[in-house]
């Protein structure tokens, strides 16, 4: 007899669950709608190249394998790089400026916990083709507007911008960018560890804990007070996001009543679609972590009376 289980990080979605997950992915679909984004699907696996040297130390998280054909392929290990894939690739069909939106399993094979999983749902959207901030006040107001739909009270994207950071190598990024989760000493302490002295990692943080907002900055700032969220956002200097594909503004959402990590992250990423083309196409977007954002809403009550539609 085969005994009946999953493996770990993986789940199954009994009727409860999933109509609650129904019922975040509506608000959410409608809220991407509502700003005039795009569907967009690609499939569950890629050629493993197009993945590789994409997003920075995590790639020890690909599901990679060779298929019938020795192919060497992975599992979509996020929507990002595949839709800058599909833009490379179909240059007559995808007209620039194109704002899209993506609602698809990605799996990544790292140690399960709250809210994280092995195979998991991304809810992303993009603007491709506008190198103006004017697009990252936009996705960054839709990214807040997702999180007030689904009922969140006080929804705060954290914003920074990676050129304060062009003085900085990146083994260094990766580092600083698990501050609020390890601290100062455990962020010196890993510098220390990839070839730092310890007075030079911290003058560092030091360094990196006292910039300001640029010009770049200011400018998406005051978007988003023309948007009415004034009380939405503000700017972190520690904020670093370790993917190497980040070349300009990077945001979180998080929220004070829930204290288990952020629920979307973001950034601008000018350069990538130019590894798939000779063209130069700049980017800016996001993806709401879905299933921690499904933790959170559990946690804090906002789901309502959820039942099965009849007819």
């Amino acid at each position: 007899m085969i005994t009946p289980q999953t493996l770990k990080g993986f789940r199954d979605f009994l009727p409860s669950d999933a109509i609650k997950r129904q019922y975040a992915i509506n608000i959410i679909r409608n809220t991407f709608e509502s700003f005039g984004f795009e569907p967009l699907e690609t499939p569950a696996v890629e050629y493993l190249e197009t993945f590789a040297g994409n997003v920075g130390e995590d790639e020890k998280l690909f599901f990679k394998f060779q298929d019938q054909g020795k192919r060497w392929v992975a599992l979509r290990y996020d929507q990002t790089v595949p839709t800058c894939r599909v833009i490379a690739q179909y240059p007559s069909e995808i007209k620039l400026p194109f704002k899209r939106y993506q609602i698809q399993t990605v799996w990544r094979s790292e140690k399960p916990q709250k809210g994280r999983f092995r195979e998991f749902l991304q809810c992303d959207a993009d603007i491709f083709g506008v190198d103006h901030r004017a697009s990252d006040g936009e996705t960054i107001a839709l990214t807040i507007q997702i999180f007030k739909n689904l009922g969140f009270k006080s929804p705060t994207a954290i914003i920074n911008d990676r050129a304060l950071y062009q003085d900085v190598p990146y083994k260094a990024i990766v580092a600083i960018d698990k501050l609020a989760k390890i601290g100062d000493d455990g962020v010196i302490k890993e510098l220390i560890a990839k070839g730092y002295a310890k007075s030079d990692a911290e003058s560092l943080l030091v360094k990196v804990k006292s910039s300001k907002p640029n010009d770049a900055l200011r400018t998406i700032f005051s978007f988003l007070d023309a948007y009415g969220m004034k009380d939405n956002y503000r700017f972190e200097p520690t904020l670093a996001r370790s993917f190497n594909y980040s070349t300009g503004t990077i945001w979180e959402i998080v929220d004070p009543a829930f204290t288990s990590g952020s629920m979307a992250g973001c950034e601008r990423f000018d350069s990538l679609v130019g590894k798939f083309s000779n063209r130069n196409v700049p980017a800016v977007g996001f993806a709401v972590g879905f299933d921690r954002t499904i933790v959170a809403m559990d946690e804090l009550g906002l789901f309502p009376n959820l039942k099965t539609k009849t007819m």
